[in-house]
């Protein structure tokens, strides 16, 4: 049985309530039990966390046990080296995800400094990005 981390950033504890124009209208729980529903074979672990360090945390925990992990690091995104690092100190394969196509909106939201320590990047397919990333990495 292959093993995926799911991480997200700040603020993604807010989806179903935060700019539903833009992140859409469902939590992200309530999307995760489909994802799993739709992956019997696949272990889909998720954690959530506002704080960096604690993102941090978690690629250290999981990256050397999971087959892969799936970032949306929000905002971090645009401003985390330690993010990056923490990437790249790891074995475990990551796809970088984001909800909205970060390349329609701000062009600070253009800049990604964790895309080169990712395997791949998934944008602006809203909650499905997540299926499309754990494709990718059940096919690696």
């Amino acid at each position: 049985m292959k093993k995926i981390q799911i991480i997200n950033g700040p603020n993604l504890n807010l989806l179903g309530r935060r700019e539903p124009g833009v992140y859409g209208s469902r939590s992200f729980e309530e999307y995760l039990s489909e994802l799993r529903a739709q992956y019997p074979e696949v272990q889909l672990d998720y954690f959530q966390s506002n704080h960096e360090g604690d993102l941090i945390d978690c690629i250290h925990s999981c990256g050397f046990e999971a087959d892969g992990i799936i970032l949306n690091a929000g905002a971090y995104t645009h401003t985390s080296v330690a993010l990056h690092d923490a990437l790249r100190a790891v074995e475990a394969p990551a796809v970088e995800v984001h909800i909205s196509n970060v390349h329609t909106r701000e062009e600070f939201r253009h800049h990604s400094l964790i895309s080169a320590a990712c395997r791949g990047v998934i944008c602006g397919f809203g909650l499905d990005s997540y299926r499309l990333a754990v494709e990718a990495l059940i096919s690696l």
